[in-house]
């Protein structure tokens, strides 16, 4: 099986955790776009999303979802998202598209927050992808200076620019034995939105397609 059938399945298999007459949290990525295809045929199920991404409320649109801003929202039963990375620890990376900050914001108010993945992306220790972090323009110097000094090798991704305004630094070789506390050390630099290190907010159920079919954490 390959990888993209290997996302399709651990898409689908989200589509049972979604409740009836909820609001859905759905998250940017390759996978993403799989449940938001799956998740078309319970449309009328459901009141609607919230999108992670404008690249996601199109998508959503698309298919006749109705797409609501967060602030109007009094309850998010699930956000369903993917990661770049997983651990049975349940702590991820995530980031790779750029769409970070509002992920972690919708992982935060979501009652539960389901990561799908394919089984390439689980690692015994974090780090194997960039650490993505989303930075004000006029700080992007100071940030960079300030992860150097934490052993981390920041990379500008350059052209491009989040939903937000903002750009993104891609932190490599940072040390992640203990990543709620890197999370915490890198959302106290000045200028740092926010990072794809979601460690104080795990995943509360991980979906992996496997070959052998579906595994969950």
């Amino acid at each position: 099986m390959d990888k993209n059938h290997l996302k399709q399945a651990a898409a689908t298999a989200a589509l049972q955790y979604i409740p009836f007459d909820s609001i859905v949290g759905v998250g940017t990525g390759s996978t993403v776009n799989y449940f938001i295809d799956a998740l078309a045929s319970l449309k009328h199920k459901i009141k609607g999303a919230v999108a992670s991404s404008i690249e996601t409320e199109k998508r959503l649109k698309a298919h006749g979802i109705l797409v609501y801003d967060l602030n109007a929202v009094d309850v998010l039963s699930v956000y369903i998202d993917g990661a770049d990375e997983f651990n049975t620890l349940k702590y991820l990376i995530k980031g790779a598209g750029g769409a970070l900050t509002r992920e972690k914001i919708i992982a935060a108010a979501a009652r539960e927050f389901i990561c799908i993945v394919d089984a390439t992306k689980e690692v015994t220790v974090l780090g194997k992808s960039p650490v993505p972090i989303e930075v004000i323009p006029m700080a992007r110097g100071l940030v960079a200076r300030e992860i150097v000094k934490l052993g981390g090798i920041p990379e500008y991704r350059a052209g491009f620019t989040t939903d937000n305004g903002n750009i993104i630094l891609d932190v490599h070789q940072l040390d992640l034995i203990q990543p709620l506390k890197t999370e915490e050390i890198l959302n106290n630099i000045t200028g740092a939105v926010c990072n794809g290190i979601f460690a104080k907010r795990t995943a509360d159920k991980i979906i992996i397609a496997e070959p052998a079919g579906i595994r969950e954490i």
